[in-house]
């Protein structure tokens, strides 16, 4: 727990490519990349320590390359480099319009952009209070930003992943675009979600949050508020963990 009360003293956040584009089909969005900086500055103001892994589906996707008969690996560097593009965007958003003091940490070498990725130094960024973004996924080609993110969250000693999402605002029991009935799930252990295959992560991440037990909340960044209200200690969106928590009270 956080100085302030707030639930949780540090954070993953994972932000998916798809945030960056906003209401855009392609690229980078503004309005939304300031969205996220603001709500980035939100939890900063709880006094809860942060560190964001981004993705870089809204620049680039190393599946679609390669089924178009792109080298996976090549396919997949090119989409780590995507994802630094995100990571400074975000990282000038975050220190130019809202004076978050804010650190980008790259897996693969970028020395003019980033800081390598030294889990020690990351701790310490966090520990004084900055951001600290995490591009490149793990820096090796067939790892998803996924299982990075969970990954970092263990690396760091976080308590809790974060996976933002847009337009989803948790885990169904389907598909909701192709079954406009399907329900959406409150709650599900990471054993359901790797065996029904419900999409929440790929399941070397699933795989790596089981084994460290780290919960997940998969939500909808744009709903206003969401956030703060989960480090809080709200039910927001979808909880993947071992067991369901017992309510309060």
């Amino acid at each position: 727990m956080s100085q302030n009360g707030a639930r949780y003293a540090r954070v993953l956040l994972k932000l998916s490519g798809e945030s960056f584009k906003g209401i855009q089909g392609f690229g980078i969005d503004h309005d939304a990349v300031s969205y996220m900086a603001r709500q980035i500055k939100s939890i900063r103001q709880m006094g809860v320590e942060l560190g964001v892994v981004v993705g870089g589906g809204n620049i680039w996707r190393g599946a679609e390359a390669e089924a178009l008969g792109m080298d996976r690996a090549t396919a997949d560097y090119a989409g780590m480099l995507a994802t630094v593009i995100n990571a400074v965007t975000l990282q000038d958003a975050l220190e130019r319009n809202y004076e978050v003091d804010t650190r980008t940490q790259s897996a693969i070498h970028v020395q003019q952009v980033a800081e390598p990725y030294i889990r020690r130094r990351a701790i310490r960024h966090l520990e004084k209070g900055r951001v600290v973004l995490f591009a490149s996924g793990l820096g090796s080609p067939f790892m998803t930003t996924d299982t990075a993110a969970a990954l970092r969250v263990t690396e760091i000693d976080a308590e809790i992943l974060l996976m933002a999402k847009h337009g989803v605002d948790g885990v169904y029991e389907s598909d909701p675009k192709t079954n406009p009935d399907a329900s959406r799930l409150d709650f599900i252990t990471y054993r359901d979600a790797i065996t029904k295959r419900l999409g929440v992560m790929d399941t070397t991440a699933l795989s790596l949050c089981e084994e460290n037990n780290i919960p997940i909340v998969v939500f909808d960044l744009f709903v206003e508020g969401s956030i703060e209200r989960i480090i809080n200690g709200e039910r927001v969106g979808s909880l993947v963990a071992e067991t369901e928590p017992i309510p309060a009270g």
